[in-house]
């Protein structure tokens, strides 16, 4: 249990990023992101490989970042807000890893992200209406991945120790 992965994932903006930058520092274990990862492979953003190439090239690309995380030890792994909806990369994490769950209602997430700009599915006039129909789709799918389930609406650190106690690191 110890040296295996922790996996964040949740609905983006639940805090995958900064909680798990919390959790880096308080375990001395590496933080690395899946979307960071693949930006940094393609040289370029999300937006830019989903406008120039499509969701399913990104989504090849980051079924790639799955299975080669997976293979890590030690590692903690931001996930892309999709990416556990998806089974292959579930099965692909499942194999070295603990997936944690953060768990933020609709309405924190609206209110993280309502300015935000970089989320390709989020560009539209309702964003409160795209957050609560993506939500929906993905909830299930989510809580069925989890091998835990924290409350991502308190503070991060709050939520990093959560994670530990789930985890069995603390």
């Amino acid at each position: 249990m110890m040296n295996r992965n922790i996996v964040l994932f949740g609905f983006m903006g639940c805090g995958k990023s900064t909680v798990g930058a919390e959790l880096a520092s308080n375990t001395g274990r590496e933080l690395v992101d899946t979307d960071k990862l693949i930006e940094q492979s393609e040289g370029m953003s999300i937006s830019e490989i989903f406008a120039q190439h499509g969701e399913q090239y990104f989504r090849d690309r980051e079924h790639e970042i799955c299975c080669q995380l997976a293979e890590g030890e030690r590692l903690i792994i931001s996930a892309g807000g999709g990416a556990l909806t998806f089974r292959r990369n579930i099965d692909a994490l499942r194999k070295g890893c603990e997936l944690v769950l953060i768990d933020v209602s609709p309405e924190v997430i609206y209110e993280r992200l309502k300015y935000d700009t970089t989320r390709p599915l989020l560009q539209c006039d309702d964003k409160m209406a795209a957050i609560r129909s993506l939500y929906a789709r993905r909830d299930a799918v989510y809580r069925e991945a989890a091998d835990h389930t924290v409350n991502g609406d308190q503070p991060r650190g709050f939520v990093a120790l959560d994670i530990m106690k789930a985890v069995g690191i603390l």
